[in-house]
């Protein structure tokens, strides 16, 4: 810790209440000396002490001493008591002011569940506190995040990395020829980190949408239909039928490459979990001052243990749900980062496993401004 130079704040306390004694004093003084004198002069008069006298000298007198005296005692006591509560409120200051320095040390070496407790010492002080455990929280948040990115990163890197290497080394022996089915099975591994990396990519890119949401009047029912064209063929591959229903006339202000990246999204993580046979609905609505798409299969469902983690970047639900079925675990993450920047939500239901899943997106059908003067307007 840095230590203090010059004027400490103890001192600067101490000299401002002395500054103040010392003006008050002497203004004391002052007005002691001019006006009090002719005043007692005059009311001895009317008390029928002569002018001159010896009364009225011996009077004037005990009148000086007395305000000296008074005078004197009073700064005094009132410097004594500067001092006292000085020193308390200073202490109690240089405390406070300590703590935080310290805690901002140790968070500037890493160390992030590091709190300050409030001083007491007024409201500016207790929310300055507040204030710094609030960044010490949201840096503790985004330092965990970071550690969990990278090992989910390395994670998720190593397998097909472990793949390559063991199909190389096993060429490079003679094991294996370089043949077809080993060509295939090298050229998926590359895939896999191709399409990982594009995850990975998207999935800043939409953690930044803040910045790049470029919103305008869109239809509901043209995002729907462009998103379902686009996966027909995958899931007529499948046999899995996509029905869309949406309502007429449905305008929104959005992103539309954006909002048709989440529908995409959802109803590319409907497809993987839906067996042959199974159905998918795309459907949306309007609701209040909102628009809500819905994104319904029959599939595998979800269990309720997991329905709260399904948009962390990289969960799983289970072994079913694994890499060999071309999910990175991103795709959610992404769908829910592009509708909050909307300053919309997302949302999952299911009832249980094998019992399908609804994923429902919820964003404003006007400008975020209108829409917050809309949710305050009276009933």
């Amino acid at each position: 810790m840095i230590a203090p130079t010059g004027f400490g704040m103890r001192r600067r306390l101490l000299l401002a209440q002395s500054l103040v004694l010392v003006a008050g004093g002497v203004t004391t003084w002052v007005v002691a000396s001019m006006v009090g004198p002719p005043l007692f002069r005059e009311h001895l008069h009317m008390a029928g002490v002569a002018h001159d006298s010896n009364e009225q000298y011996h009077a004037e007198q005990a009148y000086q001493h007395a305000t000296a005296l008074s005078i004197g005692v009073a700064i005094t006591v009132a410097a004594l008591t500067a001092l006292v509560v000085t020193v308390y409120l200073s202490r109690r200051l240089q405390h406070s002011i300590a703590e935080v320095s310290a805690a901002a040390s140790a968070i500037a070496e890493g160390h992030y569940d590091i709190r300050v407790a409030p001083p007491r010492l007024g409201s500016e002080f207790d929310n300055m506190a507040t204030a710094f455990n609030k960044m010490a929280d949201r840096l503790q948040a985004v330092e965990s995040t970071r550690r969990q990115l990278f090992g989910d990163l390395a994670h998720e890197i190593r397998t097909p990395v472990a793949v390559l290497e063991a199909y190389l080394e096993a060429v490079e022996d003679g094991v294996k020829t370089l043949d077809q089915p080993t060509i295939a099975m090298l050229r998926e591994q590359t895939g896999r980190l191709v399409r990982f990396s594009a995850d990975v990519a998207a999935l800043a890119q939409a953690e930044e949408a803040h910045a790049t949401i470029n919103p305008g009047w869109i239809e509901a029912g043209d995002v729907a239909r462009t998103v379902s064209a686009a996966m027909a063929d995958r899931y007529a591959a499948k046999n899995v039928a996509l029905s869309i229903v949406v309502g007429k006339g449905i305008r929104l202000w959005a992103d539309r490459q954006r909002l048709a990246q989440v529908l995409s999204n959802l109803l590319d993580n409907a497809l993987r979990h839906t067996t042959a046979g199974g159905q998918v609905l795309l459907a949306a609505e309007r609701a209040d001052n909102r628009v809500v798409f819905t994104v319904r299969d029959d599939g595998e469902g979800i269990a309720a243990e997991h329905l709260p983690h399904v948009f962390e970047r990289f969960y799983r639900v289970d072994s079913a749900r694994n890499r060999g079925r071309g999910g990175s675990g991103i795709g959610l993450a992404v769908a829910k980062a592009l509708t909050e920047a909307h300053g919309g939500s997302i949302a999952v239901t299911s009832p249980g496993q094998g019992a399908g899943t609804t994923f429902t997106v919820s964003v404003p059908d006007q400008p975020l401004t209108v829409a917050r003067l809309h949710q305050h307007e009276p009933a």
